[in-house]
């Protein structure tokens, strides 16, 4: 995340929050009069966005003294203080609550993700979240699960190319598609690694018979079709399952073989990790 794009989500999101004044404080804090808070740990889970946490604080207010007691990725317990800030009462209210919205979601899908990484720990597998993510969060949400122990997969539609159903069946098949996308690439003199989705095995062989590609990505496929695929692709190209696997099932799945596991819940279903500002003497 570049310095730039950080000031200026900030920026916006503040914006968002405060409007023209945050009132509350204003009508009964005293103005220039200086506090301290701590941020309280209320549940176990892997602590994430203490960085942004930071930014906020000091984009507020740059007078405001952040200690930080806890690192990203550090797995925290209930009661565990991860930082402390010092300075205007009114400037640590008003970036309280965007600085624990952040913090508390990120938090939520570094947890989750450590979970799952943590399932499938002695596996060749990793773990990738999705696009499936909160628009104009997606950044903090993919450096999440980073922290969290897990691999991102592409950011965006404009950093790899992945043919799905939709894109097969639109284009004409799996070898109009491909071959449409090499011609495009080629082109436009773009160097973009090439994932196909399969629906079945005869889509496998399909794809393999084409070739020049980079990953299969192996859609909803059982723990017997995955295992085929597998052994059908070796060392071909790379693979990803993905498609309503669960907590119960990922094991299974990474012990079939596969290069990766893509989980789009990473992002889109977690639960927030419950953190707390608490003003302190």
């Amino acid at each position: 995340m570049s310095e730039f794009n950080l000031d200026l989500f900030i920026e916006l999101a503040l914006a968002e929050d405060v409007g023209d004044g945050d009132h509350s404080s204003l009508a009964c804090v005293p103005n220039n009069v200086s506090g301290k808070a701590q941020m309280l740990i209320k549940e176990g889970g892997i602590l994430a966005g203490i960085e942004i946490g930071v930014s906020i604080f000091k984009k507020v207010d740059t007078k405001l003294l952040v200690t930080v007691l806890l690192s990203d990725g550090t797995s925290v317990k209930q009661n565990d203080i991860a930082m402390t800030v010092e300075g205007s009462r009114q400037s640590i209210l008003k970036a309280e609550r965007l600085v624990l919205n952040i913090m508390q979601r990120m938090s939520g899908i570094a947890t989750y993700t450590n979970k799952i990484v943590q399932l499938i720990d002695g596996t060749k597998t990793k773990v990738l979240d999705t696009r499936k993510t909160t628009p104009l969060l997606r950044i903090l949400e993919k450096q999440a699960v980073k922290i969290g122990g897990g691999e991102n997969h592409r950011f965006g539609l404009y950093d790899m190319i992945m043919l799905k159903d939709n894109h097969i069946d639109y284009a004409g098949g799996i070898k109009a598609a491909v071959t449409k996308t090499k011609e495009y690439l080629n082109s436009t003199g773009r160097d973009l690694k090439i994932e196909v989705e399969a629906r079945d095995l005869n889509e496998v062989k399909e794809i393999l018979a084409i070739g020049g590609i980079d990953r299969i990505m192996l859609d909803n496929f059982n723990y017997s079709d995955t295992k085929t695929a597998v052994e059908i692709i070796g060392n071909t190209c790379e693979t990803e399952s993905s498609g309503g696997i669960t907590i119960d099932t990922i094991r299974a799945y990474a012990e079939c073989g596969v290069d990766y596991i893509s989980v789009g819940a990473l992002t889109h279903s977690i639960k927030s990790l419950d953190i707390s500002l608490k003003a302190i003497d």
